[in-house]
């Protein structure tokens, strides 16, 4: 099963599994318009916003505290997964990467 980690720091960390059932355009959208909701910040003078860079701002905007919405958090892991066309995806806020 698809799985997503989230890291804020070596104590605090989430797993989640991501089911499926979003396709690459509605999670790419459903990260957008989180990352407008959120008020998150472009990480790059560019502006340009890779889906990486969503899934980092979000994870960093929201906090553990955002992520404590099972919900949203479930929503987040199946985005995360689907835009990124990866089967393992983590979210290091502390370092700002993100790897698959």
């Amino acid at each position: 099963m698809p799985h997503v980690t989230v890291s804020w720091s070596e104590r605090e960390q989430l797993s989640l599994s991501a089911e499926a059932g979003l396709d690459a355009i509605d999670a790419r959208r459903w990260l957008d318009e989180q990352f407008v909701a959120l008020d998150c910040e472009p990480l790059r003078a560019s502006g340009k916003v890779l889906v990486a860079d969503k899934l980092l701002a979000l994870a960093a905007t929201g906090g553990p505290e955002q992520f404590a919405d099972a919900a949203w958090a479930a929503q987040y892991a199946r985005a995360a997964v689907a835009a990124s066309g990866r089967e393992s995806v983590r979210v290091d806020v502390a370092t700002g990467k993100v790897s698959y």
